[in-house]
């Protein structure tokens, strides 16, 4: 895949997932625009990384729960690299991954859901509304949601988690609908269980080799098999697609 001269913009990616993200676009080409939270160190490792892999790459620090910090994050990559052409949600609320001590269904109340949606739907719809005048400009671009398989086998019933990822799938299927006219694609990649990462660290070995022995390809996804997917949905190999889920979890959702 050729990025050069593309620039990404990936929310949440100084660490896991979104950092693996950013590498494999930088190893194709691309401009890459780090966003962190706190993690300034950490940030500038992923920038260093990128720029050894032979893209180029900054980094920006903004809360994605904040509106205001979204249209900061926006307009400084505008004023940066004058367009956008990849924008991918990667950043969500803190969750951990923990069986054991996670809240049941009666122990939850609508704050827990509250969270959860503020973090993986309200940054995404408010990210999405800042940086469309952008993308309808130059009527093209790429989003692409970071979801769950959770949302279509609960293996864990993460009540909160997967309820706001179910949410994030059907508002981007809408937005696929509306922006499709204007050349503008949306889909989301669901990866599975991921490890090693900040929220997945406590995953008991147990399920682990629960979930290994129900997967066709007998193994738990690392981050960088889900980059794969996410580089697939931004490239023009994929321009006829829209509206769709990608589940990375070695066939153990089928769909």
């Amino acid at each position: 895949m050729d990025f050069d001269g593309k620039i990404v913009l990936i929310t949440g990616s100084s660490r896991g997932i979104g950092a693996a993200i950013a590498k494999s676009f930088a190893g194709e080409g691309a401009t890459v625009v780090i966003n962190y939270i706190q993690n300034a160190d950490a940030a500038a490792d992923v920038v260093a990384a990128c720029e050894e892999a032979g893209g180029r790459a900054t980094s920006i620090q903004a809360d994605v729960t904040s509106a205001e910090q979204i249209q900061s994050l926006v307009d400084q990559t505008l004023t940066d690299f004058a367009k956008i052409d990849v924008v991918v949600n990667n950043a969500f609320k803190p969750f951990t991954f923990d069986p054991d001590n996670r809240k049941q269904f009666w122990d939850l109340d609508w704050n827990d859901y509250q969270g959860q949606l503020d973090g993986a739907l309200f940054s995404t719809y408010t990210m999405c509304q800042t940086v469309l005048p952008a993308l309808r400009k130059r009527t093209q671009g790429s989003i692409i949601n970071m979801a769950s398989d959770l949302v279509a086998r609960p293996t864990i019933p993460y009540h909160d988690y997967t309820t706001a990822k179910s949410a994030l799938i059907g508002f981007s299927r809408n937005l696929a609908m509306e922006l499709g006219p204007l050349g503008i694609r949306v889909n989301c990649v669901a990866p599975g269980l991921v490890y090693p990462t900040d929220a997945s660290r406590k995953t008991k070995e147990r399920l682990k080799e629960t979930i290994i022995a129900q997967t066709p390809m007998r193994r738990i996804a690392s981050p960088e098999d889900v980059t794969g997917p996410v580089l697939f949905l931004a490239s023009d190999w994929s321009r006829f697609m829209t509206g769709q889920t990608l589940y990375v979890d070695g066939g153990l959702v089928m769909k």
